[in-house]
């Protein structure tokens, strides 16, 4: 049996002439080519590594009257792709090779042992197959062609300018008072109006601005004392503190997160955020206002919002162990909110804007109460703006990897990189374990499946924000028991705290 394998496997290893390491290649299902000379590239900004070490990187060049597109991948090399066997794979260089086809020009090249070897295309004794002038071509087509909405949108956006710094002048207006006094805030029941008053007075900056210490300072800063600090991350603190109201002698309790003066663009991208009215919701942190206080070196930037006392949910569910009936309604108004992000409409029925959220752990969704959360820390947070190109998507920032990564924890070292998580989730397709004691329970069971159903591999076959929550409502719907452990969860019995709290039990880590 074993030199049967060996026989099998040995062809491969001698014809890709590399080791079982498996190739990184780039992999885009189409894309346009940018062509100079004899080169062109694959302008694919997608990589993976190859499933299995004997297939290498492929790119396909389709040309027809119309365009080019370009498509990448990895694929067995002994195998044909749409009807056509990849020539000469046997090097680090993808030279293009001219392939017979009725439907336009197709040329294919394979390469292997040097990392993303399909991006660079190489035409070398077939330059009749394809036309440089063409790709040239387009770009001034393309320039006269978008001339017109080009000139509508600089009048769109000078005419919106100019409304919202009227509108910037009268609300500054609204404030009253004396220059160089805080401004006299209504009383605490009148929310709404205090809502309305409270929002973003700051001035648009340059994008290259997130380099320096920008000014963005509003006309007026709220009256707000810091209490002490309740969290540090890596590019902010976050503080509890006193909002006074000047009128009634009263204060309100609120969270200042503090960004340093270098973690400008990081502020500037979560205040840009939060500014949107269309963000609004019971699941998301209630956001007050942004300011820039400070001069030089010591310039500060704050977002004021709604403060929680309860904290983030991981160190809620270390000290707490949820029912089912709490776990369904604290994970449902948490799907609630993310449903809100990705949708195309309010609640209301206003279309707005998309917004993937991209970071969303246990440490970025706060307790509102013994039933709901709400989402924070939008910091790499992105509105999925139709009029972005795929390059806006692709340099609008990633997700840190944390030092310690709960889920593959046994699996991982203390500070894994993105090409360890990427061997174990995308290349081993590796998931979190869950114990099986939750599926004793029939609602955990139920939860259990939509959790797996999210990570599939395939995102195609992955469930929407909008699916989880139709899950939730038939969750809720179910006659399940209140007990989430029901009779298998015994370290949890034995932990438990004379009060009746279990402290750091199994339930808790397996709920967070």
């Amino acid at each position: 049996m074993e030199n049967t394998k060996v026989l099998v496997f040995s062809p491969c290893c001698a014809s890709a002439r590399r080791s079982l390491k498996t190739n990184l290649c780039k992999w885009c299902d189409s894309t346009p080519p940018a062509c100079e000379e004899k080169v062109c590239y694959s302008n694919c900004n997608l990589n993976s590594y190859c499933e299995d070490p004997y297939e290498i990187c492929v790119a396909i060049w389709r040309q027809d009257n119309e365009s080019i597109r370009i498509s990448t991948l990895c694929h067995n090399p002994h195998r044909p792709i749409e009807n056509l066997m990849v020539p000469n794979y046997n090097t680090s260089r993808c030279i293009m090779t001219h392939q017979p086809s009725e439907d336009g020009i197709i040329y294919i090249c394979g390469c292997v042992d040097e990392q993303e070897c399909n991006d660079k295309l190489i035409f070398e004794n077939h330059t009749n197959g394809y036309s440089m002038l063409q790709s040239k071509e387009v770009i001034p087509v393309a320039a006269i062609s978008l001339l017109p909405p080009l000139l509508v949108a600089v009048m769109i956006t000078v005419i919106f300018y100019l409304c919202r710094t009227q509108k910037r002048r009268k609300r500054a207006k609204a404030w009253g008072g004396k220059p160089g006094q805080p401004p006299a805030l209504p009383e605490p029941g009148r929310s709404a109006e205090r809502e309305e008053k409270l929002s973003v007075l700051m001035d648009e900056n340059p994008a290259g601005a997130s380099t320096t210490c920008a000014s963005s300072r509003p006309a007026e800063l709220l009256p707000i004392e810091l209490d002490e600090m309740v969290g540090k991350g890596q590019f902010a603190e976050v503080w509890r503190a006193k909002l006074s109201h000047s009128r009634s002698g009263q204060y309100e309790t609120v969270a200042v997160k503090i960004f340093p003066c270098e973690e400008y663009s990081s502020w500037k991208n979560e205040s840009q955020i939060f500014t949107d009215a269309s963000l609004k919701h019971d699941s998301v942190l209630r956001f007050l206002t942004a300011e820039d206080r400070g001069t030089g070196p010591r310039r500060e930037y704050w977002l004021i919002t709604a403060y929680h006392s309860r904290g983030n949910l991981k160190d809620y569910l270390s000290h707490h162990v949820l029912s089912w009936m709490d776990l369904q309604k604290m994970a449902g108004s948490l799907v609630s909110g993310v449903a809100h992000l990705h949708s195309d409409y309010t609640a209301c029925g206003r279309p707005k804007i998309p917004i993937a959220h991209r970071d969303i752990k246990s440490t970025n969704v706060l307790v509102k109460n013994e039933q709901e959360c709400v989402l924070c820390d939008f910091g790499i947070a992105i509105r999925l703006d139709p009029s972005l190109t795929v390059d806006d998507f692709a340099n609008s920032g990633q997700a840190k990897v944390k030092n310690y990564e709960l889920p593959f924890g046994s699996k991982v070292q203390e500070q894994p990189c993105v090409d360890t998580m990427r061997d174990i989730v995308l290349h081993g397709r590796g998931r979190p374990e869950i114990p099986s004691s939750w599926l004793v329970h029939q609602g955990m069971r139920f939860l259990c499946d939509t959790i797996t159903e999210c990570w599939d591999h395939d995102p195609e076959a992955r469930l929407t924000a909008h699916c989880v929550a139709e899950r939730f409502n038939l969750m809720a719907q179910m006659d399940c028991d209140d007990i989430l452990n029901n009779n298998t969860d015994n370290e949890a019995s034995k932990t438990a705290s004379p009060g009746g709290e279990h402290q750091d039990s199994d339930g808790s880590r397996n709920t967070q």
